[in-house]
């Protein structure tokens, strides 16, 4: 897992209900920790791309519904800022799931992944369809 060079603004909040964007049985995911998050007392937890976050399945397989996986966040709706100036965001919240070992759970992934996700996790670089 390597660092990030982009402005990350961390987008999705605690709480907050995003798509499961691969084929692993999980519809919808609700975010309830940030691993590896410091903040402040008081101060509500965000989560932002290619951040690894522990969700729990809200709509999916019954199967998957009983689990607590992690997961990688791959496309946020608030804009990011890369280091040419350029800036992106995208149409919808979206997370990958994926195992202890930070590989992806599923075998494909719907939609476009941040470039800044496939910088880090090249695992989800390799089964990404198209990378902006």
């Amino acid at each position: 897992m390597k660092a990030i060079g982009s402005k990350i603004t961390k987008g999705i909040n605690h709480g907050a209900i995003i798509k499961c964007a691969d084929n692993t049985g999980a519809k919808l995911l609700r975010v309830f920790a940030v691993k590896g998050y410091k903040g402040r007392k008081k101060r509500q937890i965000k989560a932002g791309v290619g951040d690894i976050v522990y969700c729990s399945v809200k709509k999916g397989t019954p199967r998957m519904r009983q689990e607590k996986p992690m997961a990688v966040i791959i496309r946020q709706r608030k804009e990011i800022r890369r280091p040419d100036g350029t800036r992106i965001k995208f149409e919808d919240n979206a997370a990958v799931l994926i195992n202890d070992r930070n590989e992806p759970r599923g075998s494909e992934i719907k939609g476009p992944v941040a470039k800044e996700v496939v910088k880090r996790f090249s695992s989800i670089g390799k089964i990404a369809k198209i990378v902006v």
